[in-house]
Order: C-alpha cells, then sequence, then structure tokens
C-alpha cells in the first residue's frame, strides 16, 4: 500500500512545492490553482496583492484539503506502510504547511505583542501544543525526516515567514506590479530564491550579504531597509520558551548625506575620549551597537567621503573596525543595508565612489520603482497610496480626508502628472491639501518659473552674459544651497571644499533662503 492515493500524492506534491514558493510572485497562485483544481476559486484569486492574507477563499480550501491528505497519510504509516524517501519529503512538506497555518494565529500574537526590552521578552505559549502536533505526527516508528530534529529552528522560521508578511505589507504598500515585484524582491532579500536552502544552510549567515537599495529620491528605500532589517531570523530558546532576542529596537539608520565626516565616523565607528574637539566620553557607535541580529542602514551610501569608504570597505572584508582614537580592533556581527539614488556606475566611472566598495555591496540589489512608474501600471494605486497615507497621518479622519485630496488632484494636476518628488511628495501634498486645501509643486513654488535661480543661470549662460569668474560664483551658491554643506558640494563639483567656500555669494544665498 502507498503512502498516499494518486490523487492525493499529486496535490501533496503541489502543496510541497507551496512550503518553498515565494509568496509575492505569480507562481504562488498558479500553485495554488494547480493544487485545488476545478475547486479554485478565480474571483479575485490574488491575495497576495492585500495585507489580509490567509482568509482568503483558495488559501482556506488548500489548508482543509491539506489537513485531509495528512491525516490519511498518517493513518497509513500508523499500520506499518513502508514509506520512500521521497514519499517520507512530501509527507514532511505537507506536516509544514498545515502546522504554520495552524499556529499562525498565535504566531501572529507574538508578532504584534514583541517588547522592545531584552527583558520583558514573554514566554510562547503555543510552542508547547506545536511540539505536541510535530511528535505526533513524526514520531512513528521507521519515519525518519529533519522536521522532528529541527523543532526549534522550524518554528523560529514560521516567526521569521509572519514577521517578514507584516513588514513587507507595512512597509510597501501598494497592487501595482511594480510594487508586488518590489515585495517579492524583497522576500527574496529575507529568504534568497530558495526557501528549503535557507532553513538548511542559510537563515544564519545572511549577515554576510550586504543588499543595495537603488532608485529615486522619494521611492521608500529606508522602508525597504525596514523591511529586510527588521525580518532577520531569530532562534527559539525551547527551554525557556522564548526567543532569543527582540527584533523591534534592532535596525540602525545613519543618513550619510546629513552629516560631517568626522561625525559620521564618530556615529559608525564611535570613539574614544579625547579623540576630536568636543569629544568628552567614550561613545559606542552603530557598529559596535547593533546586536548579531540587527542592521545598520546607512543611507546615501553615494556621499560618503572617500576617507571613509576606506573604512567601511574594511568592515565588510574583515568584519573589524576601530573606534576613533583607538588602536584595538572590535568586531562588527550585524548586516549591512545601503542606499543610494545617484547612479553609482557613474561615481566610480569619476572616481568619486571606490569600485572595490561597490563590488562588496552588491551581493544583492533592490531597486524601488518610481511613483511615475506604478501609476503608469495601475492608476487606481493613488487611490490606495493616498488612503494608507492620510490613515497615517489624520487616523479617525482618513476617509474624508483622503477624498479631498483625490478631488484636488483631479481638479488641479490631472492622471497625467508626474510626481517628481514620488511618494514622498505625494505625503507632502497630502498634508498640504489637509492644511491649505491646496498642494504648489516645485514648478508652481514660491520663485515664478522664469526666476527661478536656476533658470536665471541658464538663461545669463545662453546670452552670453557672465563671467568665467561670476559663472562659478553663481554655480557654486546654487550646488551649496542644493546641498547644505561645503563638503557634499565640493565633491559634487569636484572642487577644493576651500574653493567651493570662497566662491560662494552671501547675496545670492539670502535671495535662495529668502524665496524659500
Amino acid at each position: 500500500m502507498a503512502l498516499f492515493s494518486p490523487a492525493d500524492r499529486r496535490a501533496a506534491s503541489v502543496i510541497s512545492n507551496l512550503v518553498a514558493a515565494n509568496p509575492f510572485l505569480p507562481e504562488r497562485i498558479e500553485r495554488e490553482r494547480e493544487a485545488l483544481g476545478d475547486e479554485f476559486d478565480e474571483r479575485d484569486p490574488d491575495w497576495n496583492l492585500q495585507p489580509a492574507v490567509d482568509e482568503h477563499p483558495n488559501v482556506i480550501r488548500i489548508c482543509a484539503r491539506a489537513e485531509r491528505i495528512l491525516e490519511g497519510a498518517y493513518r497509513r504509516l500508523t499500520r506499518g506502510v513502508a514509506t520512500a524517501a521521497a514519499e517520507g519529503k512530501i509527507y514532511e512538506d505537507l506536516l509544514l504547511f498545515v502546522l504554520y497555518y495552524r499556529y499562525r494565529t498565535g504566531l501572529d500574537e507574538a508578532v504584534s505583542t514583541t517588547p522592545l526590552k531584552k527583558s520583558a521578552r514573554r514566554r510562547i505559549k503555543i510552542y508547547t501544543s506545536f511540539a505536541a502536533d510535530v511528535e505526533h505526527y513524526l514520531g512513528v516508528p521507521g519515519l525518519v525526516v529533519p522536521a522532528r530534529e529541527e523543532l526549534a529552528h522550524i518554528f523560529a522560521c514560521y516567526f521569521q515567514i509572519r514577521r517578514a508578511f507584516y513588514n513587507i505589507f507595512d512597509f510597501i504598500r501598494g497592487v501595482s506590479r511594480p510594487a508586488i515585484r518590489l515585495r517579492a524582491m524583497v522576500w527574496q532579500s529575507i529568504f534568497t530564491h530558495d526557501m528549503r536552502r535557507y532553513r538548511r544552510a542559510l537563515y544564519d549567515r545572511m549577515a554576510d550579504y550586504t543588499t543595495l537599495i537603488t532608485g529615486p529620491s522619494g521611492t521608500g528605500k529606508e522602508l525597504v531597509a525596514r523591511a529586510v532589517g527588521l525580518s532577520r531570523y531569530i532562534p527559539f530558546d525551547p527551554e525557556a520558551r522564548m526567543f532569543t532576542e527582540d527584533y523591534a529596537g534592532s535596525f540602525f539608520a545613519i543618513n550619510l548625506a546629513a552629516l560631517s565626516p568626522t561625525l559620521i565616523e564618530s556615529e559608525l565607528f564611535g570613539h574614544r575620549r579625547g579623540s576630536f574637539t568636543g569629544a568628552t566620553d567614550d561613545h559606542p557607535g552603530w557598529l559596535e551597537v547593533c546586536p548579531p541580529l540587527g542592521t545598520v542602514f546607512l543611507d546615501e551610501i553615494g556621499e560618503l567621503d572617500p576617507s571613509i569608504q576606506v573604512k567601511l570597505l574594511r568592515v565588510l572584508e574583515t568584519r573589524a573596525f576601530s573606534r576613533l582614537g583607538e588602536t584595538g580592533t572590535r568586531e562588527f556581527r550585524g548586516k549591512i543595508i545601503a542606499a543610494t539614488n545617484r547612479d553609482l556606475a557613474h561615481e566610480m566611472r569619476s572616481a568619486a565612489f571606490r569600485e572595490d566598495l561597490y563590488y562588496r555591496l552588491c551581493s544583492d540589489i533592490i531597486t524601488t520603482p518610481s511613483l511615475r512608474e506604478r501609476l503608469a501600471d495601475e492608476p487606481a494605486e493613488l487611490s490606495n497610496l493616498i488612503a494608507f497615507l492620510t490613515l497615517k497621518i489624520v487616523g479617525g479622519e482618513a476617509q474624508a480626508v483622503a477624498g479631498e485630496v483625490e478631488e484636488w488632484i483631479a481638479k488641479h494636476l490631472g492622471e497625467d502628472y508626474g510626481w517628481p518628488g514620488n511618494v514622498r511628495e505625494l505625503e507632502q501634498c497630502v498634508r498640504n491639501v489637509l492644511i491649505r486645501r491646496e498642494y504648489r509643486p516645485p514648478s508652481e513654488g514660491t520663485f515664478p518659473r522664469s526666476t527661478l535661480p536656476s533658470d536665471a543661470l541658464a538663461e545669463a549662460v545662453r546670452e552670453g552674459a557672465l563671467s568665467a569668474d561670476e559663472l562659478l560664483e553663481r554655480y557654486c551658491t546654487l550646488v551649496y544651497a542644493r546641498t547644505g554643506s561645503f563638503e557634499k558640494a565640493a565633491r559634487h563639483l569636484k572642487l577644493d571644499r576651500r574653493t567651493v567656500k570662497a566662491k560662494v555669494s552671501e547675496k545670492m544665498l539670502g535671495e535662495l533662503n529668502a524665496g524659500t
């Protein structure tokens, strides 16, 4: 007698593949369709477009079918039916699928109640019944499968999967194909494309792979970083019935464009007392504070000073770093995620960004789509994002405010507006309409179009009205006004910092500031 009937074996094999499928790729829905056959509900089958997962009729039907096939196979096992290795593997995957959905509510409670302080970690009560279920279904004489020896590890993987679902949907909203592809890419950054290999060998090695997030400004690169960083694997201690770490406080973000090189070094690597003027105490940097299961996010990596690029390269190559003013080394064991809106290929060609650093950063690349791309694929994405943003901004008044925002956009901007500032601009549009009942895009801002400083400069150049010295003065002032620091302006202009500082016109800078 076989462990499965021919029909059950076909269905169980498909469900076995569901265990390893990326839930945000079309293949997941195709496998559900294959598993259910004529029972597949074709009405709005893509449950993976919306945050409310697991309640779709197709998911419920597959769970019921998996439970039925599992119980039948278990009864045959208890009657002494011998199993081939292939059948044992299908049986194990079937059990993993069933138990994941059986305990998802308890896992969700663990996700939502995870405390911020390690001292307050809670015992996970459902583990006892989970372990008993695994022993029940796998404790059959003659059945040897890895899951029985990996209870705590499998439970930790379940917890990670639930966290990943919540984080991906919380941080990445939208139903357009670019948004869906982005969610699928984030899932792969967390688990790789092979979930089985991840469970066997990669779950505790993902910190070795740096994630680089590229894309236009305002497209949510930090949100993507948080989705990845807050979804890392956390071991489970079966004796204490607790996860070994808390994930909520394990993400450390540094905006490199907002700090001077000295402050970046201090925040990232730390410093000893007296290592520079103002260093009155020892200070641990984020690389030191970050726990092994934590993540350091380096936003605007393209702005990093070349001298610090060398030090960061050493961290990525050796996992070692030193505080400013120290000669000894310390170990960094967390994960690095970096982001940039710059064209790093161009930056490398111009020698502004080190090639060796780039090739240490690019083991995993995610590209965030522009809002224009998302709306071109699915115009309804705008309403979806406005609803999300208004809920975040005004709470209970969200529905009314969302209607006002949509009406104003339709009347004054139209469906062809390009949203150059992406989702960040859309959020400010929501706030503007909330406060002033209008939004003025940059092209309609404080400066009339003909008198914008950049336009006035371009016009003067076309007319040949400026000397070389005047041209350099005006351009240096514009770049300094936009970058906010002499160091960044100097890097952009490929000039010495002292030259930029000498050329910046205080009069023109005052006019720019008065205009804003």
